[in-house]
Protein backbone atom coordinates (compact mmCIF):
# COMPACT_ATOMS: atom_id res chain seq x y z
CA UNK A 1 0.00 0.00 0.00
CA UNK A 2 1.21 3.38 -0.88
CA UNK A 3 2.72 5.45 1.90
CA UNK A 4 0.95 9.24 2.51
CA UNK A 5 2.73 12.03 4.09
CA UNK A 6 2.09 12.81 8.19
CA UNK A 7 4.23 16.12 7.92
CA UNK A 8 7.50 15.34 6.60
CA UNK A 9 7.59 11.77 7.17
CA UNK A 10 5.97 8.87 4.96
CA UNK A 11 3.54 6.72 7.02
CA UNK A 12 0.98 3.98 6.27
CA UNK A 13 -2.73 5.70 5.51
CA UNK A 14 -4.09 4.10 8.26
CA UNK A 15 -1.29 5.48 10.55
CA UNK A 16 -1.83 8.91 9.43
CA UNK A 17 -5.68 8.99 9.98
CA UNK A 18 -4.36 7.66 13.73
CA UNK A 19 -2.25 10.13 13.87
CA UNK A 20 -4.17 13.35 12.46
CA UNK A 21 -6.94 12.19 15.64
CA UNK A 22 -4.10 12.71 18.04
CA UNK A 23 -3.26 15.79 17.04
CA UNK A 24 -7.08 17.42 16.93
CA UNK A 25 -7.87 15.40 20.05
CA UNK A 26 -4.59 17.04 22.03
CA UNK A 27 -5.26 20.73 20.49
CA UNK A 28 -9.14 20.86 20.67
CA UNK A 29 -9.32 22.77 24.08
CA UNK A 30 -7.14 25.54 22.52
CA UNK A 31 -7.49 25.16 19.07
CA UNK A 32 -9.21 29.02 18.45
CA UNK A 33 -7.19 30.41 20.88
CA UNK A 34 -3.58 29.03 19.18
CA UNK A 35 -5.27 30.00 16.08
CA UNK A 36 -5.98 33.66 17.66
CA UNK A 37 -1.99 33.78 18.39
CA UNK A 38 -0.40 31.98 15.34
CA UNK A 39 -2.44 34.56 13.33
CA UNK A 40 -2.34 37.64 14.75
CA UNK A 41 -6.06 37.24 14.49
CA UNK A 42 -5.85 37.34 10.93
CA UNK A 43 -7.66 33.90 10.74
CA UNK A 44 -10.93 35.72 11.49
CA UNK A 45 -10.93 38.05 8.64
CA UNK A 46 -9.81 35.33 6.01
CA UNK A 47 -12.87 33.86 7.61
CA UNK A 48 -15.16 36.18 7.25
CA UNK A 49 -13.95 36.69 3.50
CA UNK A 50 -14.40 32.63 3.03
CA UNK A 51 -18.02 33.11 4.07
CA UNK A 52 -18.57 36.21 1.68
CA UNK A 53 -17.31 34.10 -0.93
CA UNK A 54 -19.89 31.18 -0.21
CA UNK A 55 -22.59 33.76 0.04
CA UNK A 56 -25.14 31.34 2.36
CA UNK A 57 -28.68 32.17 1.87
CA UNK A 58 -31.54 31.17 3.87
CA UNK A 59 -32.97 27.37 3.98
CA UNK A 60 -29.85 26.23 2.00
CA UNK A 61 -28.19 23.08 3.36
CA UNK A 62 -24.54 23.61 3.66
CA UNK A 63 -22.18 20.99 4.81
CA UNK A 64 -19.21 22.12 6.50
CA UNK A 65 -16.33 19.50 6.98
CA UNK A 66 -13.95 19.26 9.34
CA UNK A 67 -16.32 22.04 11.20
CA UNK A 68 -14.68 20.99 14.44
CA UNK A 69 -15.34 23.98 16.71
CA UNK A 70 -18.04 25.91 14.77
CA UNK A 71 -16.20 29.19 13.46
CA UNK A 72 -17.38 28.50 9.52
CA UNK A 73 -20.74 27.26 10.51
CA UNK A 74 -21.79 29.82 13.19
CA UNK A 75 -20.98 32.62 10.43
CA UNK A 76 -23.32 30.47 7.84
CA UNK A 77 -25.98 30.23 10.32
CA UNK A 78 -26.24 33.57 11.27
CA UNK A 79 -27.36 33.84 7.37
CA UNK A 80 -30.11 31.51 8.04
CA UNK A 81 -28.72 28.23 6.24
CA UNK A 82 -29.30 25.19 7.55
CA UNK A 83 -25.68 23.87 8.49
CA UNK A 84 -24.43 20.46 8.97
CA UNK A 85 -21.41 20.82 10.96
CA UNK A 86 -19.21 17.45 10.21
CA UNK A 87 -15.56 16.57 11.53
CA UNK A 88 -14.21 12.90 12.27
CA UNK A 89 -12.77 14.16 15.46
CA UNK A 90 -15.37 13.85 18.35
CA UNK A 91 -13.33 16.00 20.66
CA UNK A 92 -13.49 18.91 18.18
CA UNK A 93 -17.36 18.47 17.94
CA UNK A 94 -17.78 18.41 21.06
CA UNK A 95 -15.69 22.24 21.60
CA UNK A 96 -18.04 23.24 18.42
CA UNK A 97 -21.16 21.76 20.17
CA UNK A 98 -20.33 23.71 23.99
CA UNK A 99 -19.94 26.81 21.87
CA UNK A 100 -23.04 26.87 20.02
CA UNK A 101 -24.32 26.46 23.31
CA UNK A 102 -23.23 29.16 24.72
CA UNK A 103 -24.36 31.36 21.85
CA UNK A 104 -27.79 30.07 21.67
CA UNK A 105 -27.08 28.67 18.11
CA UNK A 106 -29.42 25.30 18.30
CA UNK A 107 -29.68 24.80 14.70
CA UNK A 108 -26.93 23.27 13.38
CA UNK A 109 -26.72 19.50 12.72
CA UNK A 110 -23.55 17.96 14.47
CA UNK A 111 -22.17 14.48 12.56
CA UNK A 112 -19.04 12.75 13.39
CA UNK A 113 -17.53 12.01 9.70
CA UNK A 114 -15.21 10.69 7.40
CA UNK A 115 -14.83 13.61 4.78
CA UNK A 116 -13.35 10.14 2.63
CA UNK A 117 -16.76 8.28 3.01
CA UNK A 118 -19.61 10.48 3.94
CA UNK A 119 -22.99 8.80 5.22
CA UNK A 120 -24.96 11.48 3.24
CA UNK A 121 -27.50 10.95 0.72
CA UNK A 122 -25.95 11.89 -3.17
CA UNK A 123 -26.94 15.29 -4.40
CA UNK A 124 -27.80 16.48 -0.61
CA UNK A 125 -26.70 20.04 -0.36
CA UNK A 126 -26.88 22.91 -1.83
CA UNK A 127 -22.58 24.28 -0.65
CA UNK A 128 -19.82 22.07 0.70
CA UNK A 129 -17.05 24.07 2.67
CA UNK A 130 -14.13 23.46 4.52
CA UNK A 131 -11.57 25.32 5.80
CA UNK A 132 -8.32 24.66 6.89
CA UNK A 133 -9.27 21.04 7.32
CA UNK A 134 -8.04 18.97 3.74
CA UNK A 135 -4.70 19.23 3.97
CA UNK A 136 -4.93 16.61 7.30
CA UNK A 137 -7.34 14.42 4.88
CA UNK A 138 -5.13 11.13 4.07
CA UNK A 139 -6.60 11.05 0.66
CA UNK A 140 -7.47 14.41 -0.48
CA UNK A 141 -8.98 13.12 -3.97
CA UNK A 142 -11.28 10.83 -2.40
CA UNK A 143 -12.85 13.81 -0.18
CA UNK A 144 -12.76 15.98 -2.76
CA UNK A 145 -14.61 12.83 -4.64
CA UNK A 146 -17.47 12.74 -1.73
CA UNK A 147 -18.06 16.66 -2.01
CA UNK A 148 -18.72 16.41 -5.81
CA UNK A 149 -20.98 13.45 -4.72
CA UNK A 150 -22.80 15.14 -2.32
CA UNK A 151 -23.53 18.31 -3.60
CA UNK A 152 -26.65 18.95 -5.85
CA UNK A 153 -26.49 19.93 -9.57
CA UNK A 154 -25.45 23.66 -9.71
CA UNK A 155 -23.90 22.99 -5.72
CA UNK A 156 -21.43 24.77 -4.50
CA UNK A 157 -17.51 23.64 -3.17
CA UNK A 158 -15.55 26.12 -1.24
CA UNK A 159 -11.94 25.17 0.24
CA UNK A 160 -10.41 27.80 2.82
CA UNK A 161 -6.70 26.52 3.20
CA UNK A 162 -3.03 27.52 3.80
CA UNK A 163 -0.84 27.57 0.85
CA UNK A 164 2.37 28.80 -0.71
CA UNK A 165 2.90 32.85 -0.75
CA UNK A 166 4.69 34.07 -3.83
CA UNK A 167 5.64 37.07 -2.14
CA UNK A 168 9.46 37.10 -1.96
CA UNK A 169 10.75 38.02 1.78
CA UNK A 170 7.53 37.42 3.04
CA UNK A 171 7.77 33.67 2.38
CA UNK A 172 11.26 33.35 3.91
CA UNK A 173 10.13 35.21 6.82
CA UNK A 174 7.05 33.11 7.53
CA UNK A 175 8.94 29.89 6.88
CA UNK A 176 11.26 31.22 9.31
CA UNK A 177 8.30 32.13 11.89
CA UNK A 178 6.69 28.77 11.28
CA UNK A 179 9.15 26.17 11.54
CA UNK A 180 10.79 28.08 15.10
CA UNK A 181 8.14 30.21 16.97
CA UNK A 182 4.75 28.43 16.21
CA UNK A 183 6.15 25.02 18.01
CA UNK A 184 7.34 27.03 20.66
CA UNK A 185 3.77 28.90 20.90
CA UNK A 186 2.17 25.33 21.25
CA UNK A 187 4.22 24.71 23.93
CA UNK A 188 3.92 27.30 25.86
CA UNK A 189 0.24 28.07 25.45
CA UNK A 190 -1.53 24.56 24.46
CA UNK A 191 1.75 22.58 26.04
CA UNK A 192 2.26 20.36 22.56
CA UNK A 193 4.63 21.56 20.44
CA UNK A 194 4.45 18.52 18.21
CA UNK A 195 1.16 18.91 16.98
CA UNK A 196 1.92 22.53 16.10
CA UNK A 197 5.23 21.18 14.24
CA UNK A 198 2.90 18.73 12.63
CA UNK A 199 0.24 21.26 11.11
CA UNK A 200 2.96 23.56 10.36
CA UNK A 201 4.90 20.69 8.25
CA UNK A 202 0.98 19.83 6.86
CA UNK A 203 0.90 23.27 5.63
CA UNK A 204 4.54 23.37 4.27
CA UNK A 205 3.88 19.35 2.11
CA UNK A 206 0.06 20.59 0.90
CA UNK A 207 -0.07 21.28 -3.20
CA UNK A 208 0.39 24.77 -4.47
CA UNK A 209 -2.52 26.90 -5.36
CA UNK A 210 -2.06 25.73 -9.28
CA UNK A 211 -1.25 21.81 -8.06
CA UNK A 212 -4.67 22.09 -5.89
CA UNK A 213 -6.86 23.48 -8.65
CA UNK A 214 -6.10 21.00 -10.98
CA UNK A 215 -7.07 18.19 -8.32
CA UNK A 216 -10.58 19.86 -7.95
CA UNK A 217 -10.89 20.15 -11.25
CA UNK A 218 -10.01 15.99 -11.74
CA UNK A 219 -13.01 15.49 -9.13
CA UNK A 220 -15.13 16.86 -12.00
CA UNK A 221 -16.17 20.26 -10.78
CA UNK A 222 -15.79 22.99 -13.22
CA UNK A 223 -15.29 27.01 -12.83
CA UNK A 224 -12.73 26.23 -10.45
CA UNK A 225 -11.06 29.57 -9.04
CA UNK A 226 -8.20 29.57 -6.61
CA UNK A 227 -8.37 33.36 -5.00
CA UNK A 228 -4.95 34.17 -2.77
CA UNK A 229 -5.03 36.30 0.41
CA UNK A 230 -1.47 37.52 1.40
CA UNK A 231 0.04 36.47 -2.31
CA UNK A 232 -1.05 33.09 -1.28
CA UNK A 233 -0.29 31.98 1.76
CA UNK A 234 -3.48 31.31 2.65
CA UNK A 235 -6.05 30.48 -0.83
CA UNK A 236 -9.74 30.50 -1.38
CA UNK A 237 -10.62 27.47 -3.36
CA UNK A 238 -14.15 27.16 -5.21
CA UNK A 239 -15.84 25.33 -8.19
CA UNK A 240 -19.01 24.36 -9.14
CA UNK A 241 -21.10 20.51 -9.73
CA UNK A 242 -21.78 21.35 -13.69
Amino acid sequence: MDKVSFGHEQVEPAEKTRRVGGVFSSVASNYDLMNDLMSGGQHRLWKDQFVRRVRPRASERILDMAGGTGDIAFRMARRGAEVTVADINPDMLAVGVERARQRGLDGLVWAEENAETLSFADARFDAYTIAFGIRNVTHIDRALAEAHRVLRTGGRFFCLEFSQTRWPGFREAYRGYSRFLVPRIGRVVARDADSYRYLIESIERFPDMDAFAKMIRKAGFGNVKAEPILGGLVAIHSGWKL
